[in-house]
């Protein structure tokens, strides 16, 4: 099943259950499928606007380059789900033996591996939507404002969430190297991001 094919309704029925999966992972994702369809739309609110004409390139390329970041984040959420349910099966291994113990143990550092990533790229995804987000600052429609305040908001919800996902996942991780470039590398992108999320808010704060 995937997430980005059900309805809004369907998708947070599911999120309220009692299935492990789809959880704050996915949310973060489409917290992040909707911030950069907000950027999208704001650059779409613009292009064709004689009073902006001087943005129209600017605005046409951003509003591309939006729609591919949103489709990209759909895409991780599904694949995020995928993960955790990787990790979840390696619970049904047998563990009777030495040798099944070792093999379970192998299987879940892996499986770890796989469950963090999808969140890393979530932040990944997310500083790179909040940059094109910023350079509209100033740039596109007065009147959807709002919306990249809005989609500044979204980003920001979607990085943190993706990071404690990251962090839930590392903590088990019994390799240190990969677990302590992980942390490194998303605390840069936390560095980058959460600032720059505040500035697109209090700008956006500022024209209203």
């Amino acid at each position: 099943m995937k997430l980005a094919a059900l309805q809004v309704s369907g998708f947070t029925d599911l999120l309220a259950s009692d299935a492990p999966a789809p959880g704050g992972g996915s949310a973060a994702a489409l917290e992040g499928a909707l911030g950069a369809a907000l950027t999208a739309m704001v650059c779409g609110l613009t292009v064709g606007k004689k009073k902006y004409a001087e943005y129209q390139d600017l605005a046409a390329e951003a509003q591309k380059k939006a729609g591919e970041l949103k489709d990209r984040f759909l895409d991780v959420m599904d694949r995020d789900t995928e993960a955790f349910n990787a990790v979840s099966a390696v619970f049904a291994m047998p563990k009777e033996t030495d040798g099944e113990k070792a093999a379970r143990a192998a299987a879940m550092q892996e499986a770890l591996k796989g469950c963090t990533q999808t969140p890393f790229e979530m932040m990944e995804l997310a500083v790179e939507t909040l940059e094109l987000t910023a350079s509209m600052l100033g740039k596109s429609n007065d009147s959807a404002a709002s919306d990249l305040g809005v989609s500044a908001l979204s980003l920001r919800a979607a990085i943190q969430g993706a990071w404690l996902n990251v962090l839930i996942n590392i903590g088990s991780m019994k390799d240190e190297n990969l677990a302590g470039r992980y942390r490194r590398e998303g605390e840069a992108l936390l560095a980058k991001a959460l600032p720059l999320a505040d500035r697109i808010y209090q700008t956006v704060l500022g024209q209203m």
